[in-house]
Formats: C-alpha cells, structure tokens, sequence
C-alpha cells in the first residue's frame, strides 16, 4: 500500500471518529410522553409554564428548591421539580428548556433555559399593546 493511501484511511478514520463524537452529544427535544417512555434517561424537553397551577418556591426558607407543572405542545403536563434558585425570568418566558430525568412521576430538573418572546411588532406598540409582564408598551 502506497503512503497517500494509509494516510487516507487514517484521515477517515479520524472523520468518522470525529463525527461519532458529535452525534452522541446533539440532542433533540422531547415531548413530556416521550421523557416518560424513556425514565432515568438525560433529556431536553420544550415546554412553557402552566400559569393556572401554583409555583411552590420559598426564596428564604429553602432558595435552591423550585416546584412548577410544565405542559408540551401536545397538552401533556409534568410536574417539575428543580434544586436551584428560580430563574428571574421564569414567569415572562414563553417557552422553557428543561434538562434533566423523568423519575417516579416527576421531571428532576437539572437545568432551565428560558425562551423569551420575540420583539413587539411596532403595530402592537402603535395599538396599545402590553409587555408580557403586564407593563404598558410605549
């Protein structure tokens, strides 16, 4: 075998060693029923607040627990439980990614990225519209 040739298969090799790397750490995103089919497994589920249900978080007693429910796309809804401090934005955002396991009827939460909502349309701002947080647009 020429030396161009054993180079190749090693640059291949490499690639395809490369790729394999990347593809176990992409991740998609799950549906409430589908974290359910898949429990004790690490996953990112889309999903945004349940404002009709309360959120239990005690910032002076025990700051690092946050209790919410979550509801998908779908409709299904999961109650969340995460050992940190509440995200500031939590309320406002319009749509959560949340890491984490779903055990024993609950969503173990690890991690919590909030989606804010895109900019205002200048014809909402032009008709009155509000600021998720209730807050007048000028």
């Amino acid at each position: 075998m020429k030396k161009i040739h054993i180079i190749l298969l090693v640059l291949i090799a490499g690639s395809i060693g490369i790729l394999l790397t990347f593809l176990k750490t992409a991740s998609t995103y799950d549906t409430i029923e589908t974290a359910m089919a898949k429990p004790g497994k690490f996953v990112h589920l889309m999903a945004k607040l349940d404002k009709t249900q309360p959120i239990e978080y005690d910032a002076v007693n025990n700051p690092n627990y946050l209790s919410f429910t979550a509801t998908d796309s779908t409709g299904k809804s999961v109650k969340v439980i995460y050992h940190n401090a509440k995200p500031d934005n939590l309320e406002l955002s319009d749509k959560l990614v949340l890491k984490g396991k779903y055990l024993d009827g609950l969503f173990d939460c690890k991690d919590i990225q909030t989606k804010c909502p895109s900019k205002y349309k200048e014809e909402q701002a032009r008709t009155g519209g509000t600021h998720p947080g209730n807050i007048p647009v000028k």
